[in-house]
């Protein structure tokens, strides 16, 4: 599933990355412990997470994620989208909560880390 495809089944609002809009997503890994997302090894990896701080932006640049989906309503500072950008990271804001953001890219054909 592609960037912009994301932000469209979830009502998001991309915030940075618009140029890789079109960058494909083979899994999702659902996490607010930045260990475990140190762990994956998988490519193409879309982040869903509710920690909204400058660890999750450099956690997902040491992790090779390359897309971040931001979800229960956070919001992401102007800091955060400054390092994103840097680091060729795409931010979604989401207003859903982390358990229906992953139903809703499920049903929608992402498939899970594991």
């Amino acid at each position: 599933m592609k960037v912009n495809e994301i932000v469209r089944v979830l009502d998001g609002r991309l915030l940075c990355g618009s140029e890789r809009s079109d960058y494909t997503i083979d899994v999702a890994f659902a996490s607010d412990l930045m260990s475990d997302v140190l762990t994956l090894v998988n490519d193409n990896v879309l982040l869903i997470t509710g920690l909204a701080n400058l660890q999750t932006i450099r956690t997902a640049e040491m992790s090779d994620i390359n897309c971040i989906v931001f979800a229960r309503n956070k919001k992401v500072s102007q800091e955060m989208v400054s390092l994103a950008e840097e680091s060729g990271i795409s931010l979604i804001e989401c207003r859903y909560s982390v358990f229906r953001t992953c139903g809703l890219l499920y049903q929608a054909g992402v498939k899970p880390v594991f």
